[in-house]
């Protein structure tokens, strides 16, 4: 089992969620909490992978999560409280980085640290811990898409403090760039022990890789066999249990690979 940890403060909750669109229901009966992490002597924030297979509603549920679409029942509420979230406490880091080519890198970040009435040194400080300082002059064009990656979470973690979704961040990489990706994955989570990245993906090994939780998104049967309707979390994986977190050397791990094949072999019944 991984080393000494315990579990304080809830940070989302998921309360019986659903989701309907032209009474076709989505989402089904969603409860889900993520924690704050405790380690001993360490800045521990959370990885949580959003899995299952497409069509299946990590989109929408993404969007309920990041308060850009309405529930139709329940809620997601941020840090322990009974109030529904709102467009914007939770940063939105889409595949394709987007920022304001007309304005720079330091410029981008500022319009965003204004919106969100921080100060300019909450700029400098989130630049130097992500390496990024030397290009605040740079404009978006002039960045590689690492750099644009690092900078679009900046500019989400000015806008919402510590929570994070990333969808698909690992999609049309290269083993390099994937690496570099989970890295940063890496970095971003024990910058503030409160820092929160929930992470849509179709990559199960790399998700196995980097998360401390994987949920799986599916369709449950009814005892005569039809489906129910409407996708439902139907696994919820804790991997800090099963040794499989905060290890580099994951893949090493004789768990590991036991692990990935349940969760495909998971994705064929559902």
């Amino acid at each position: 089992m991984s080393e000494e940890y315990k579990k304080q403060e809830r940070l989302l909750t998921i309360a019986q969620l659903g989701l309907q669109y032209g009474g076709k229901q989505i989402l089904r009966d969603l409860s889900l909490t993520i924690d704050n992490i405790v380690r001993p002597g360490m800045v521990q924030g959370q990885v949580v992978s959003l899995l299952g297979p497409s069509g299946i509603g990590k989109t929408q549920l993404f969007r309920c999560i990041a308060g850009l679409q309405q529930a139709s029942t329940g809620m997601v509420g941020l840090n322990g409280k009974n109030l529904p979230v709102r467009a914007g406490q939770v940063g939105v880091v889409f595949q394709n980085y987007p920022l304001l080519e007309h304005r720079t890198v330091w410029s981008n970040l500022a319009l965003a640290a204004q919106q969100a009435h921080k100060a300019t040194a909450d700029i400098v400080k989130l630049l130097d811990g992500f390496g990024m300082l030397d290009q605040k002059d740079l404009y978006p064009v002039q960045l590689s898409g690492g750099q644009r990656q690092r900078i679009a979470i900046i500019q989400q973690l000015l806008c919402s403090s510590h929570f994070i979704l990333m969808d698909e961040p690992f999609s049309g990489l290269d083993v390099i760039m994937k690496q570099k990706t989970v890295d940063l994955i890496r970095e971003v989570s024990t910058v503030d022990e409160l820092n929160t990245l929930i992470i849509t993906t179709h990559d199960i090994s790399t998700a196995v890789a980097i998360s401390d939780t994987i949920w799986v998104l599916g369709r449950e049967r009814a005892e005569d066999g039809a489906w129910l309707p409407g996708s439902t979390c139907i696994k919820s994986y804790d991997l800090i249990e099963r040794d499989l977190a905060w290890n580099k050397d994951v893949e090493r791990h004789p768990n590991f690979y036991p692990l990935v094949m349940e969760i495909k072999e998971l994705f064929q019944r559902i």
